[in-house]
């Protein structure tokens, strides 16, 4: 049985850990932000106040959100800094340009001097010339690229790890908020990639033989976080330490069952107790409720980082850990919620067509 992988579950070197001088201006900026999606105003204007604010709080001269829309479009919704007559107009294919890259690939972007990176792309419109440095990071849910945030300044300059880290954090908080509707119009804008359901025709894998009617019913469907910020880290802590012994005591209970004793089903449970002790995954979300996020949503943001991390790989062996991985965070998130099931069993339809990504 193979290890977890080291660099991917979270399994890098453990760096300092930040003094709490340097997480509660990110808590106070986060829970500044989730404030203003309860303010009476458009989804519009909460999202210009929001670019506003990220641009005050991290020193930069320039802060923009582009979203993704239908046909692999990414448009600028939102800047502070840059021309307002850009908003809505500015358009870059995924790919194309540095936003474009960012949600292409996943990866952060950070460059002392922009115009002269190789995949840069000018739009007058923007008037960004006079800005050089620039920070990118992608805005995902579901493991997919939804958006991309972006910071600029005038000087030349590397940004800093803890400012990658502020605007991971702020990115996977905007991309909750993306999908609720509170900064991004989804009534105006009906074809944001990632965010509103299309109509899909899927392929999949025959269980049953026959024809059958029925309600689509997903199995293990995405678990909502209805809580994104905590004010205690200590006690979302021992949350998190509560739930990881309930996780690894129903793991050991499954391993000890006498159906279980060999085969593939215990490899894989094998797999997700060796993943329940991977020191690199829990100092990760450790330091996720460090800066101000509740368990659940710590979880998400690490779950969400592996995907990007692993999606893009051709090994084969990887992409399998990946999908075991995704279903440990999963079942950690059922223990924090207090639930067994994402599903209430009595919601379950009796003319249901049963659908999974994996079993």
């Amino acid at each position: 049985m193979s290890p977890p992988i080291g660099g991917w579950a979270g399994g890098e070197p453990a760096p300092e850990s930040r003094r709490p001088s340097e997480v509660i201006p990110a808590r106070r900026l986060l829970r500044r932000l989730v404030a203003v999606v309860a303010e009476p105003t458009s989804p519009q204007q909460r999202l210009d106040k929001i670019v506003k604010m990220i641009a005050a709080d991290l020193v930069a001269e320039v802060c923009s959100v582009y979203v993704q829309r239908a046909g692999d479009v990414l448009e600028l919704f939102a800047t502070e800094g840059l021309a307002r007559e850009a908003v809505h107009r500015t358009r870059l294919r995924v790919g194309e340009g540095l936003v474009g890259t960012i949600a292409a690939t996943g990866d952060v972007i950070n460059t002392a001097d922009a115009q002269s990176h190789p995949n840069f792309v000018y739009r007058p419109e923007t008037r960004e010339e006079i800005y050089h440095s620039m920070l990118g990071v992608p805005i995902v849910r579901s493991g997919r690229v939804v958006g991309v945030l972006t910071i600029q300044n005038t000087a030349r300059r590397q940004y800093s790890e803890d400012e990658i880290d502020a605007m991971q954090i702020i990115a996977s908080v905007l991309a909750e908020m993306f999908a609720s509707g509170g900064i991004v119009d989804r009534e105006r804008y009906g074809d944001l990639g990632g965010l509103v359901p299309e109509r899909q025709r899927l392929e999949a894998l025959r269980l049953v033989e026959g024809i059958a009617v029925g309600r689509a019913w997903l199995h293990a469907p995405r678990i909502e976080i209805d809580r994104l910020l905590a004010d205690d880290p200590a006690a979302e802590r021992a949350r998190l330490e509560q739930a990881m012994a309930a996780l690894r005591a129903s793991l050991d209970r499954m391993l000890a069952r006498a159906d279980l004793a060999s085969g593939e089903h215990r490899e894989v449970l094998e797999a997700y107790r060796m993943f329940a002790d991977d020191a690199g995954w829990l100092r990760r979300i450790r330091e996720a409720i460090d800066t101000g996020l509740s368990a659940e949503a710590a979880v998400r943001r690490i779950q969400e980082q592996t995907r990007l991390r692993i999606g893009h790989a051709a090994d084969p062996y990887l992409k399998e850990r990946l999908l075991d991985l995704d279903d440990l965070a999963n079942r950690l998130l059922l223990h924090l919620s207090g639930r067994s099931s994402a599903h209430d069993p009595a919601s379950v339809p009796e003319d249901c067509i049963l659908i999974a990504r994996n079993l």
